[in-house]
């Protein structure tokens, strides 16, 4: 399987609840930030996979645990490593780090549709970027 993909995001005042740490739900969010600019990075464009493929990917399931907070203005490295290819569903390993300290980590199914949401194969091209990823 392909290597980590990390990428990093701030944590801006408006990620953060009112004791001042990321709100939980907005891990998914820099998750989703993080699967997408993987996809760009290996030269898998979304709006080319659905107008040239109809092909286009939604989360199915995700599993998340929280280890501990991160904070206004801390700098997350966000990473990804595909834990199986299927044929229309990918599985991730995310998580979200702060230096040496794991804040998040999620398993995370996404699946393969087409632009009426029916499950779909993974183009062939664009399995052979992600495992070359």
């Amino acid at each position: 399987m392909p290597s980590v993909f990390t990428w990093n995001a701030r944590v801006y005042y408006e990620d953060t609840d009112a004791g001042g740490i990321v709100y939980y739900a907005n891990y998914l969010k820099f998750f989703e930030r993080a699967r997408t600019e993987w996809l760009r990075a290996i030269g898998v464009g979304q709006h080319a996979l659905l107008q040239d493929e109809d092909a286009m990917f939604v989360v199915a399931s995700i599993s998340a645990d929280y280890h501990a907070p991160a904070k206004l203005d801390d700098v997350l490295q966000l990473t990804l490593t595909i834990e199986k290819l299927g044929h229309a569903s990918i599985i991730f390993i995310q998580q979200a780090w702060c230096g040496e300290r794991l804040l998040n980590s999620a398993r995370v199914k996404v699946a393969c549709v087409d632009a009426a949401l029916r499950p779909r194969v993974v183009p062939p091209a664009v399995a052979a970027k992600m495992l070359a990823g």
